[in-house]
């Protein structure tokens, strides 16, 4: 068993993890591990118990292939025939503190895909975890505090100049600014901000939103009771035709984060201006005249995840993070064999906006993170070490099935909290 300051573990199905993947079609996977999924031991015996159905009732006769790869390096696969009385068991355990990710996928005799009501392959993917609480990360840059100071620094000596562009607002009882704002780095922080009409002088608490992966505008947000900011992460325009956003995509953002040779000083990095905006965005935030001075929340998934927690680091001011499957956690964990997922490849250089490095300087009293134990773009135990890296209240969702982008209708949950 994980021992936590304090451990919650959660079901939403039955006690030995029963998750069933819901789709409008009728065929449908139903999976179980033989003990809860995040629970498991070095060494102990991992088994996977799955059943094709179809309108809830076993199908017969459609190739079951399977794939188990691990943080211990160790792969096995295999294929078989789906029975209306014998499941497929898969079986499988990790050698060291890990998880395992298992794939299966469901497939017509020619080899195709069967596909769901949605035209997407019908398939599993999900995984186990072993001691995840003792997953470690790398050492971090020595000169660490001493960069981000300054990075601190260079943001102070450009002036909070902003221009205010009052926009229409599709929600009856607020104001909604596209926002510009001076910023170090070559770009100016861009986004939207959003206030309840007539909010006295310091009495709201503020929420910054940030965007995952791509080049696209961000949206106002409406939250009732609140001032909020959501920007993108590239300090571009917002609100724009998608042409506009095609031509960066296909050009100087092309690809961005990921070029090696930038990464190889952290100066250089694109990470750089990014998080010096997130720097910037809640300097704004905060000179707002509603802000109540006391509640500011930063949160969003992915690549916004990152952000989220580096606006929780470098910024005192932050009292709650929320950050749902966080991109670029535990960037040197490939070094150490663990399975990469989809991010830039490791530099030391890239250990400043490593999340795992934010957290340890994290000190707001409330931080929540998630996992998708199939979520092998940040696989989970990035995000396990993102967790341990923790020293404030916490709380990780581990959900069975979820990828990246997809979280099955009442997926199991597996829960553990220091709150």
């Amino acid at each position: 068993m994980m021992r936590l300051p304090k451990l919650l573990t959660l079901f939403t199905l039955a006690a030995v993890g029963l998750a069933t993947q819901l789709l409008a079609a009728p065929l449908t996977l139903d999976w179980k591990t033989d003990k809860e999924p995040v629970s498991y031991l070095p060494g102990e015996p991992i088994t996977f118990t799955l059943r094709l159905l179809d309108a809830g009732k076993p199908l017969a006769g459609k190739t079951l292939k399977w794939t188990c790869s691990g943080d211990d390096k160790k792969v096995t696969n295999g294929e078989t025939k789906s029975s209306a009385t014998e499941p497929l068991i898969i079986k499988t355990s990790l050698d060291k503190p890990g998880f395992v990710h298992v794939e299966v996928r469901v497939l017509n005799e020619d080899g195709t895909p069967i596909n769901d009501d949605a035209g997407k392959p019908l398939n599993f993917q999900g995984g186990a975890g072993a001691s995840p609480e003792k997953l470690t990360s790398v050492p971090e840059p020595a000169d660490y505090d001493a960069f981000w100071a300054a990075q601190k620094k260079r943001l102070a000596e450009v002036p909070l100049k902003f221009t205010l562009t009052e926009v229409p607002s599709t929600k009856p009882g607020f104001q909604v600014f596209d926002v510009k704002v001076d910023c170090a780095g070559g770009k100016p922080v861009s986004g939207y901000l959003v206030k309840p009409v007539g909010a006295a002088p310091k009495t709201l608490p503020a929420q910054i939103g940030f965007m995952g992966y791509g080049i696209a505008s961000v949206n106002p947000m409406y939250i009732d009771g609140k001032i909020t900011f959501n920007i993108n992460a590239h300090g571009i325009e917002n609100g724009k035709d998608p042409a506009y956003y095609k031509q960066l995509a296909d050009t100087e953002l092309k690809g961005y984060a990921f070029n090696k040779e930038q990464n190889s000083k952290p100066e250089t990095s694109y990470f750089n201006g990014m998080m010096l905006r997130v720097m910037r965005a809640l300097e704004f935030l905060k000179a707002q005249p509603e802000w109540n001075g006391k509640s500011l929340y930063a949160g969003g998934g992915s690549q916004g995840g990152l952000q989220a927690l580096a606006a929780a680091a470098l910024d005192p001011d932050v009292t709650d993070c929320g950050a749902y499957k966080p991109w670029c956690c535990d960037l040197g964990g490939v070094t150490l064999e663990r399975l990469k997922g989809w991010r830039p490849d490791y530099t030391e250089a890239l250990g400043y906006y490593d999340a795992v490095n934010f957290a340890k300087r994290i000190k707001c009293p409330n931080v929540t993170i998630s996992a998708g134990l199939g979520d092998y773009v940040c696989p989970p135990s990035t995000i396990a070490v993102l967790y341990n890296n923790l020293t404030v209240p916490k709380q990780i969702k581990y959900v069975q099935g979820a990828t990246h982008g997809y979280n099955p209708p009442g997926a199991q949950e597996q829960t553990f909290s220091s709150k």
